[in-house]
């Protein structure tokens, strides 16, 4: 199963790359650095813990 690379911000709609920074709790919420950062790395919908998105490199 595949992590889902979400496009935007949850929080700002700022768009987000594949090979760009953005963060993720466990339920594969999304946000960008900026957001991240503003919150403390707490996820607003579930309280979980925000941790860098891996990077998916395009062939």
């Amino acid at each position: 199963m595949a992590l889902e690379m979400r496009k935007v911000c949850e929080r700002c709609n700022k768009p987000l790359v594949d090979d760009g920074d953005a963060y993720i709790c466990t339920y594969e919420c999304t946000f960008c650095s900026e957001c991240n950062n503003e919150m403390d790395s707490n996820c607003p919908n579930c309280g979980g813990e925000l941790v860098k998105r891996p990077r998916r490199i395009k062939k």
